[in-house]
């Protein structure tokens, strides 16, 4: 018998015996972030993961839509990017069988401005940019209705869209643009909505930058989402539990310098 036969035949007695098969490849676990924030964040964790025996591979997505679709379809085991309030709507509107299973940080919202000082700056027929997804552009419209700029209808919530405007005093013209693209608007409208994740990621400073932002005990809390048959998965709550720790909780508050808050 040749060396190679023997190598081959070799392998397949080897492979046939109990116990002395080659183990099988660990799983990657693959994870859906938006650049920015999350995606930093979840780089600081993976090494973390690693040591406790997870290994992540981190795919990072431009806007709110994909990433839950993603989940759904299997491409993604697992997304952090969104609050409890877009996932609720985005489950109801498409159908898809995604659960959050823990939070993570707050991000609050900032209205932000290259033309005015203040809100009280604003004159009739200025523009206001806002997210154009249906919590986030709610969220934002809820923020300038507690600055008194507007009014909504009454019972309005997170979901509320310009058509839910009652009272528009000024007579501001509200522009709904995809969420990544409102730092790149400044220049041509009044002022404008961001979320925090795209405010950074445009440079901005949102407790220095912005001239309104949310408190800092808002509710919309991010979340970590996966499948719904997912959500007891021993990989999943070894995630959860690395995560929510304290060197994760010093990196974020001495890295995004109290811009983002921890929410564990």
């Amino acid at each position: 018998m040749n060396r190679r036969a023997f190598a081959v035949l070799s392998g397949l007695l080897l492979a046939a015996l109990p116990g002395l098969a080659p183990a099988a490849a660990a799983k990657t676990y693959k994870v859906g972030v938006t650049p920015g924030t999350h995606e930093q964040v979840m780089e600081f964790v993976k090494p973390l993961l690693s040591a406790a025996g997870v290994d992540i591979k981190i795919v990072s997505f431009s806007d709110y839509v994909l990433p839950n679709q993603a989940v759904d379809d299997g491409d993604l085991d697992l997304n952090s990017f969104q609050h409890k309030p877009y996932l609720d709507n985005q489950v109801r509107d498409r159908g898809y069988k995604l659960v959050s299973v823990g939070t993570n940080f707050i991000e609050p919202m900032g209205i932000y401005s290259r033309k005015v000082k203040s809100l009280a700056e604003l004159k009739a027929g200025d523009s206001v940019a806002i997210p154009n997804d249906p919590t986030n552009g709610g969220r934002a419209l809820l923020l300038l209705q507690k600055q008194g700029l507007i009014k909504l209808t009454k019972g309005a919530d997170l979901s509320a869209g310009v058509v839910d405007i009652a009272e528009n005093p000024r007579k501001l013209k509200f522009v709904e643009l995809d969420a990544a693209q409102l730092p790149r608007s400044l220049p041509d409208v009044s002022v404008a909505a961001i979320n925090t994740n795209y405010a950074l990621e445009a440079g901005l400073v949102p407790t220095r930058d912005a001239i309104v932002i949310e408190a800092a005990d808002s509710p919309y809390a991010n979340i970590f989402v996966v499948r719904a048959k997912d959500k007891d998965a021993p990989w999943v709550k070894k995630l959860i539990s690395v995560y929510q720790t304290a060197p994760v909780r010093d990196f974020i508050l001495t890295t995004f310098k109290g811009a983002v808050v921890p929410a564990f």
